[in-house]
């Protein structure tokens, strides 16, 4: 099965590195012992994912420049994306409190580098969602037709963050002021995981990816919604490298999808939001086309056709 994966970032050192030392990570690093984590070139990430079935990756960018004083990561994205634009695609990262400039630089990474969508971070900004300082984002998102990934989670030891800024219920309020809009929640808006369900089914626009907490308590909700009532609405994402892609992959496998609801999960609902191609339905094999060729042949010849 090929699989697209929302939610990507190639290990390099340089990545790693940014990570671990950041102001806002490196509790959340230390905790979960992210140097276990081993770095690798961008070829190499293109290689591991290419002999693991996953056809495209979608790496978000990251900017919270205003708040915690890191610089944004947009290039790297770039570069990643003008390295091997068959691999990967760019969202771009935005600081809400940059104003217009913020919106202009989104624009020209959309017209000029093909990036394909815009993320935000609610609980870096430090602003709830339908604050009117991310509005011209989610306009100019409309006018560009590309989707945004809004990080949600616990943001567990990020100093200074507000786990109440990325409760789905304010995600809820942007989904009804723009509804042409495309919008995912990424890391399924755990905790809230019944509230996250229900703003995905009832937006036509809203869709969730659940990664870091497909095994977390309650999680189970997010399966059985799947199955039921939000099969077109869920992405798969592996969060690498906070979450080994590979490590990842097998939970998928484990999880009780339907076959036909995996298949959406792993690639469809993820090629469609992205204007991709779905997966082609399967051509009936040879034997399976001789044995309709010799029913049809007998039915004709008893009819003395």
């Amino acid at each position: 099965m090929n699989v697209i994966d929302f939610r990507f970032r190639p290990n390099t050192a340089e990545t790693l590195s940014g990570i671990q030392n950041s102001s806002m990570f490196k509790g959340l690093c230390q905790h979960i012992d992210f140097s276990k984590m081993k770095a690798q070139t961008v070829a190499e990430c293109v290689q591991d994912l290419t002999a693991n079935n996953v056809v495209r990756a979608v790496i978000t960018g990251r900017d919270c420049e205003t708040t915690y004083g890191s610089k944004a990561n947009n290039q790297s994205v770039i570069d990643f994306v003008q390295a091997h634009p068959e691999k990967f695609i760019g969202f771009f990262g935005m600081d809400p409190h940059k104003g217009m400039q913020g919106i202009r630089d989104l624009n020209h990474a959309v017209q000029t580098f093909g990036l394909r969508g815009a993320a935000v971070d609610p609980y870096l900004a430090q602003l709830y969602p339908n604050d009117a300082k991310y509005y011209p984002i989610y306009a100019k998102c409309c006018e560009l037709e590309i989707p945004l990934v809004f990080t949600t989670g616990p943001a567990t030891l990020v100093p200074a963050a507000v786990v109440d800024h990325v409760a789905p219920r304010y995600i809820d309020f942007v989904a009804r002021d723009f509804p042409e809009l495309k919008i995912v929640i990424s890391h399924g808006g755990y905790p809230w995981v019944n509230e996250a369900i229900i703003v995905a089914e009832r937006n036509k626009n809203v869709f969730i990816e659940i990664s870091e907490y497909e095994r977390s308590p309650m999680s189970e909700a997010y399966i059985q919604a799947a199955n039921t009532m939000i099969s077109d609405k869920l992405l798969y994402a592996s969060a690498h490298p906070f979450i080994d892609f590979r490590q990842a992959l097998q939970t998928y496998s484990e999880l009780p999808f339907t076959p036909e609801v995996r298949q959406k999960v792993m690639h469809d609902n993820a090629a469609k939001l992205l204007g991709l191609e779905t997966a082609p339905a399967v051509a009936p094999s040879a034997a399976s086309a001789d044995l309709v060729r010799d029913i049809v042949s007998e039915v004709l010849a008893r009819l003395g056709k």
